[in-house]
């Protein structure tokens, strides 16, 4: 899970976002209500358009701000002040 989340993190700093949209928070807390981990939350499921898992919105993978398309602009990750 760790190496999974590892590629996830390395793909998704490719470049920033044309607009700085916020899609949820990285991890793989599937409780946490803005985590991309939680299947039932706004960022995490994949039937929500803010979703990343969602192959049909923000995790289109012909979409330029995805990290999975190879033409793509990618995401922008941006820390947390409390670390």
């Amino acid at each position: 899970m760790t190496s999974t989340l590892t590629a996830m993190l390395l793909a998704l700093c490719a470049l920033p976002l044309a607009a700085e949209e916020y899609l949820g928070q990285l991890g793989d807390n599937r409780f946490e209500p803005n985590s991309t981990s939680n299947p039932y939350g706004q960022y995490g499921s994949q039937y929500s358009p803010d979703s990343i898992n969602n192959p049909y919105g923000a995790g289109n993978r012909f979409d330029l701000e995805n990290p999975t398309n190879p033409y793509g602009q990618g995401l922008s990750i941006y820390g947390d002040d409390d670390g």
